[in-house]
């Protein structure tokens, strides 16, 4: 397949690339410092574009990887403002990127479409994400027509594999894996209370596999009701604001979130005291956001799983 794609649109005086940093050469720690902000990702393309010597760029930002997609002259340029662009000192984050040049950046790009070097292999949603990301470059003005060629080649070889493999013959994702999780501290689900946080593609996948194990009680918190009591409706549940979280997080066995905060929702504190009234029944907490929504030093708590 890789042959297919026409050596000349990658042989040309200007260097097609890929580099960036994952959940194979990155801890969460550094990752969840160079994640862009979705509605904050058209303004960093413009200015990638404006700043350094790079001629077309896209980028794809999710919970396992921030990847920039380039035409450029020299790519080291890319490197250089993604460190700056993050406020970050370059030695910060350069024992962790990672760049494939030419030939190497488009097989990198097809592998990552069809779920090939993902954290749970065959996910399907990666390939949603980067159409998301050749989107949103092309609305900013920076795919151009050689990354243009790339993306749309990329997603037909992601069907291509789909298709004529068996990677997703029994899919397994993160929503998948959260209830595989909490099943392995609870004897049965069913009787049990989740909160999903946030009201994002993720929560609703991660809801419908939940929902299929009919637990006792399934409730959205979301800084926007509306859309929260919209998601809850689905699937028999209640919503909350995001502010009533605190107030009522004692009342859930599980918590399932993924928000676009840039801080964390849930913290120590916050924890602790749910524990006390709850009399030091477990809690399962699976946080699935980049940066992170539940403070890390809460997982060090006897009662809590994250």
């Amino acid at each position: 397949i890789f042959m297919n794609f026409p050596q000349d649109q990658i042989l040309t005086t200007m260097q097609l690339f890929a580099l960036g940093i994952n959940h194979h050469t990155a801890p969460l720690a550094v990752r969840e410092q160079v994640v862009f902000l979705p509605e904050r990702l058209s303004q960093a393309l413009s200015d990638l574009v404006r700043v350094k010597p790079v001629r077309e760029a896209a980028i794809l930002s999710t919970c396992n990887r921030t990847e920039l997609y380039c035409a450029a002259e020299h790519p080291a340029a890319a490197a250089e403002w993604l460190a700056e662009y993050h406020a970050l000192p370059a030695d910060r984050i350069r024992p962790y990127i990672y760049t494939f040049p030419q030939r190497d950046a488009v097989r990198h790009m097809f592998r990552v479409a069809s779920g090939l070097d993902s954290m749970v292999l065959g996910e399907p949603q990666i390939l949603g994400q980067m159409k998301q990301a050749a989107r949103t470059a092309e609305q900013a003005g920076t795919l151009g027509t050689l990354l243009g060629k790339l993306f749309q080649r990329t997603f037909a070889v992601a069907k291509e594999v789909r298709s004529t493999t068996a990677i997703g013959a029994n899919i397994v994702s993160m929503a998948a894996a959260a209830v595989h999780l909490s099943a392995r501290i609870f004897e049965t689900l069913a009787g049990q209370r989740v909160l999903f946080i946030g009201a994002g593609e993720m929560i609703e996948l991660c809801a419908a596999h939940f929902a299929g194990h009919q637990p006792q009680r399934i409730t959205i918190a979301n800084r926007t009701l509306e859309r929260a009591e919209a998601l809850a409706q689905r699937f028999q549940g209640d919503a909350m604001r995001l502010d009533e979280v605190a107030g009522r997080l004692a009342d859930y066995d599980i918590v399932v979130s993924c928000t676009a905060s840039p801080l964390p929702i849930i913290g120590l504190g916050m924890v602790e005291r749910a524990i006390k009234a709850r009399r030091h029944r477990p809690m399962v907490m699976v946080d699935l956001a980049v940066p992170r929504d539940i403070e890390p030093e809460v997982g060090k708590l006897d009662d809590v799983f994250l």
